[in-house]
């Protein structure tokens, strides 16, 4: 199926998709530029958006592929591709993977997490399998055990080794605890979270040949965001034109932002999915414009990944910016942050990873320097313990294979809230 035109898709999904008939309403019948819409919202989207008799849906589920998606609301839901719409998805997505370094003839190895309907095992094979160049494909997963990972990366010479961050950081410190050897590593692709410096540093221990670089921007739930742009940073991106629209929207108005270095949040257009449309959707991330070439935006992070303690709200970039300020020997390799209730006060922990064989001492001292630092930008948050309101910030100290993942992504779980619910 080809892109099709906006005007046509409003008209195909208000005519075919409850949903979208009532959320157009009120607009005229003619209506067709994205500004004319209003922005969907994720509750009403999948709350008409059931498994059986969806009201999003523009026709009955035939033919489709369905797969399990956290969305940007927390909670699994169901997304659905035809036949036609996943062969557009994954060959427009494989023509991005050359931006992201993809060579004739590399030896890629697909990390990522398959089963449960989970999308993304599945994706990046098809993506590789549609690329414009030729490759050799290893689907060998992410929840397959290391130790047998590892001599299948080496006993088949991968160059190439896609997954989440997460996946490969764990990967990373097993190949550094073992002393094993893959000089063959030259491209790591990361995709599903962030890839923050301190993971870097990690990788590059273990993979001293090797590139970080994104293998694109996209969600099941979204559809195509963005594509990797060669020889910038990899939170660079620039939109798959014609397959889908992206906006970056005013915090506050929903107004959309056209000037570079002004933040927004993401909303996606989707011009070739009809059975599922997807019209100014929030993506659940943030961004901004960079300037340097047409439709480029670099992402700054996720919408509302936080936390709220006591009184104070708290962001994962606020603690992760206070690790890098006060991490200068590049001790840590992974972060989480765990909020707790205990005598009947909330308490936020940081557990901060450090890397196999690095020593003990001095441990204290980087402790007291990123809470410092985090009490800088979060003043509220020593103000509130000073006030009796939330118990003093801690840190605790674990290995990168400690830090709990979801069990059907393998990504990093960013904020565990163990606080006792009725």
């Amino acid at each position: 199926m080809s892109a099709q035109q906006l005007s046509d898709l409003i008209r195909f999904a208000r005519h075919n998709s409850p949903f979208y008939r009532d959320l157009y309403a009120s607009l005229p019948p003619h209506a067709d530029r994205l500004t004319d819409l209003p922005v969907v919202d994720q509750q009403e989207f999948w709350a008409a958006n059931t498994l059986h008799d969806s009201r999003v849906l523009t026709g009955p589920l035939s033919e489709a592929t369905v797969y399990k998606t956290g969305g940007t609301t927390g909670s699994p839901k169901f997304s659905v591709y035809t036949r036609d719409e996943w062969r557009t998805f994954v060959t427009s997505f494989g023509q991005g993977l050359v931006d992201a370094g993809l060579r004739p003839g590399h030896r890629v190895a697909d990390l990522f997490y398959a089963g449960e309907l989970y999308a993304s095992f599945l994706f990046v094979l098809d993506s590789l399998a549609h690329a414009p160049v030729d490759n050799v494909r290893l689907p060998i997963g992410g929840g397959a055990a290391l130790e047998t990972t590892i001599p299948t990366l080496r006993d088949l010479a991968a160059q190439v080794l896609a997954g989440t961050p997460t996946t490969l950081c764990r990967l990373a410190e097993q190949v550094v605890s073992t002393g094993a050897r893959l000089d063959s590593v030259e491209l790591l692709l990361f995709g599903g979270e962030a890839l923050f410096d301190d993971q870097r540093r990690l990788l590059a221990t273990a993979f001293p040949r090797a590139e970080a670089r994104s293998v694109g921007y996209a969600s099941v739930d979204a559809g195509l965001l963005g594509r990797p742009v060669p020889g910038t940073d990899a939170r660079v991106h620039r939109a798959f034109t014609p397959y889908s629209v992206v906006e970056i929207l005013d915090d506050s108005t929903d107004e959309p932002v056209t000037e570079p270095g002004r933040p927004g949040r993401v909303v996606v257009t989707s011009l070739f999915r009809r059975l599922m449309p997807i019209i100014r959707y929030p993506a659940g991330d943030r961004a901004e414009w960079t300037g340097t070439g047409p439709g480029h935006f670099r992402i700054l992070g996720r919408a509302e990944e936080g936390v709220r303690v006591g009184p104070v709200s708290l962001y994962t970039q606020d603690a992760q910016d206070a690790v890098t300020a006060a991490d200068t020997a590049g001790q840590v390799v992974g972060m989480q942050l765990v909020v707790r209730r205990w005598d009947g006060r909330d308490g936020l922990v940081l557990r901060l990873a450090t890397a196999p064989g690095d020593p003990d001492h001095g441990r204290e001292q980087l402790a007291g320097a990123v809470v410092a630092e985090l009490e800088t930008v979060r003043p509220l948050y020593p103000e509130s313990v000073r006030a009796g309101f939330v118990h003093p910030l801690s840190v605790e100290w674990a290995r990168h294979r400690d830090l709990a993942v979801n069990p059907r992504s393998g990504k990093l779980v960013r904020v565990l809230d163990e606080r006792p619910t009725a």
